[in-house]
């Protein structure tokens, strides 16, 4: 019997890839005995594993209505309202954090500083009226470059200014850690999941990340114990509403998570892929671990050039998504393939099978863009499976193997679906 785990990454806006990948994987009945999620890929791993297991090729469908119904918001809304339906600022510890600085006496201290505002006076006059040897052998003012009044304004004119300086510790200093807040365990949102369902018998084993920002370590949470403690790692408990808002709680886009005294952040900054506490707690010689299927939904060449801070925002997140999802695959087949076992171990010679997604991908938070990924996800596992059965099913032990590395020269026929999938979207989108 093949013992097979799945690693859904991190992606924010790019859930509806996951989505297809799921319902792809569902129509071919290949299923999995463990999951290892980050970010969006915890939100549509916990989800999708929600809902019951005997109708399995119904889970996509419901999890797609899930974040259609739940975050995404509609093509019209969205033109004008670029955020999705959960990322809404946290007005209560706002008004508290406001409150706070406003009547902390420590507030007013160093707000005039007479010396700081002499020497942009001085620094200004020299600036503006400092004259320079012109060509004819006269005296001219200083010629300017826009970089240099961009500063002027900044360090001389801002900088100094009383007002200004309380505006601006008011917004940077005070105590709020994101622009939006999603940990509401009792709220509506939260309660439409079921995390008493990943407890039931018959339920894969469910991980997901976190960075505990105390420890300086990563995080483990799972719907089983979890026997891993180690210096760069630790079980941390059950998977909850907070643990899956922690996992995703983004630096300045989100706010962090406090559990039990502890606070959080998006673990996916550190590992979006979790291959290493795959093989440390699910494989053993008595029970390996076979086939790791990787659905990493982003990498470099996908991020668009900004056209705006809509799209600057989203490239904070897609970056390091993409590039520390593409590191972790490098130098996991690097350790699988070259570095000597620990004594007592056997070298893993399971079978990787990576799921790539073709093109540019649009990072926001609407459903064309879910419909959009949703397609991509599917024929993007397509031709994953294609590849992985033309393969063939390899006995344990039988490694490492690594399949669809580069799909267009695995299956270029395959490949060349998955991008007339892509370009339809293109032209449906426009």
């Amino acid at each position: 019997m093949v013992k097979r785990a799945i690693a859904l990454g991190g992606g924010g806006p790019a859930a509806g890839l996951h989505i297809g990948v799921l319902e792809a994987l569902a129509d071919a009945d290949i299923t999995f005995d463990v999951w290892a999620l980050s970010c969006i890929g915890a939100w549509v791993g916990i989800v999708y594993n929600q809902f019951d297991r005997v109708a399995n090729k119904d889970r996509a469908e419901k999890t797609y209505q899930f974040f259609k119904n739940g975050v995404f918001r509609d093509d019209e809304s969205y033109r004008r309202f670029p955020i999705n339906t959960v990322f809404g600022p946290d007005w209560e510890s706002i008004g508290k954090a406001v409150t706070n600085f406003v009547t902390d006496p420590n507030t007013y201290k160093d707000l005039w500083s007479p010396s700081s505002i002499m020497n942009a006076y001085r620094e200004s006059m020299s600036l503006w009226f400092d004259r320079q040897p012109g060509t004819d052998g006269g005296k001219k003012l200083a010629n300017l470059d826009r970089g240099d009044i961009n500063g002027w304004i900044l360090n001389q004119v801002l900088a100094p200014n009383p007002f200004v300086r309380y505006l601006t510790s008011m917004m940077y200093l005070s105590h709020v850690t994101g622009l939006s807040r999603i940990n509401y365990p009792h709220s509506q949102f939260m309660k439409s999941i079921n995390f008493e369902a990943l407890k039931k018998p018959g339920t894969p084993c469910i991980f997901h990340n976190a960075w505990n920002l105390d420890a300086h370590k990563l995080a483990l949470f799972s719907n089983r114990p979890m026997a891993q403690k180690a210096d760069e790692k630790e079980y941390k408990g059950p998977i909850s509403a907070s643990s899956l808002c922690a996992c995703s709680a983004l630096p300045f886009v989100e706010e962090t998570v406090r559990i039990d005294g502890v606070t959080y952040c998006e673990g996916a900054l550190v590992d979006t892929v979790n291959f290493e506490s795959l093989l440390e707690e699910h494989h053993t010689p008595a029970d390996p671990l076979h086939e790791i299927w990787v659905s990493r939904i982003v990498d470099a060449k996908q991020v668009r050039k900004p056209q705006n801070l809509h799209d600057a925002l989203a490239n904070l997140c897609q970056l390091f998504a993409a590039t520390v999802g593409e590191d972790d695959v490098r130098l996991f087949k690097y350790h699988v393939r070259y570095d000597p076992p620990k004594p007592g171990d056997k070298k893993w010679e399971g079978t990787v099978v990576e799921i790539r997604v073709p093109g540019h991908i649009s990072f926001k938070w609407n459903h064309g863009n879910l419909d959009m990924g949703r397609k991509l996800g599917k024929a993007a596992a397509e031709q994953a499976i294609k590849a992985y059965k033309k393969h063939g099913e390899l006995p344990p032990h039988d490694g490492p193997h690594f399949i669809n590395e580069d799909p267009k020269k695995n299956d270029p026929q395959g490949w060349g679906e998955v991008l007339d999938t892509y370009h339809d979207c293109q032209k449906r989108a426009a």
